[in-house]
């Protein structure tokens, strides 16, 4: 990664779908912040770093809707999806491998599975940040196929997708998102195409610089963050 900036894609045809960025050059995103440090559908599983996260990216970027706790129920952040370019989902995720439509993101009220998200009119999709365990985890007995939900989420017309490959430390997350925003609010001012996948890049080099053991033998924690799409 001191060479080149990694990007990846679940199909080809992920790809080839024409996708022109919904927003325009130097105008401020409106973005989506959803955080579930304790849903009850994962009260064994408590995720506080969740409230600290959701804090920075307020701060970092321009017009946001915070859906925290009991306001991020599966309808109001359905809806806040219609309307907002961005979205940031700090949460559990929960991978069906056996029918990936019901892969899902865990709120304060159920589960928003794929198959909910894909009845849905997206217009203003853009940018996904999945925020939450093994959202670009695969399937070795389906090596062929993309049955995640970062996948999903570019199926439904996002740009790019921010995913994981595996589970991610609740405290390691915020610090990927200070830096990932701070980059991704500096392209929106300067008005030229946004880059993600250089936004995460940057991130992830401040946080193998940072890691515990020497950052570079400390790979569970900065690895597992990936790009998809544009």
């Amino acid at each position: 990664m001191d060479f080149v900036v990694s990007s990846y894609t679940p199909t080809l045809e992920a790809l080839l779908k024409p996708r022109a960025r919904v927003i325009p050059n130097g105008q401020d995103p409106r973005v989506l912040i959803v955080s579930q440090p304790s849903s009850p559908y994962a009260i064994n599983c408590p995720i506080p770093g969740t409230t600290t996260e959701a804090g920075i990216v307020m701060s970092l970027v321009g017009e946001s809707k915070p859906l925290d706790d009991a306001n991020g129920t599966i309808q109001a952040v359905l809806e806040g999806m219609e309307t907002h370019e961005w979205v940031h989902l700090a949460c559990h995720g929960a991978q069906n491998r056996k029918d990936p439509t019901n892969s899902a993101f865990i709120l304060h009220d159920g589960h928003l599975t794929l198959a909910e998200l894909t009845s849905h009119d997206l217009p203003n999709a853009d940018l996904a940040v999945l925020s939450a365990c093994q959202t670009a985890t695969g399937d070795e007995k389906l090596s062929e196929e993309a049955v995640h939900l970062a996948a999903g989420m570019l199926n439904i017309g996002y740009k790019s997708v921010i995913g994981t490959m595996w589970s991610i430390s609740d405290y390691v997350a915020p610090d990927v998102m200070r830096v990932f925003y701070t980059v991704m609010a500096e392209q929106v001012k300067a008005g030229g195409e946004l880059q993600p996948a250089y936004a995460l890049h940057e991130a992830i080099k401040v946080l193998r610089r940072s890691s515990g053991r020497g950052g570079m033998n400390d790979f569970l924690r900065w690895v597992p963050f990936v790009h998809f799409g544009l």
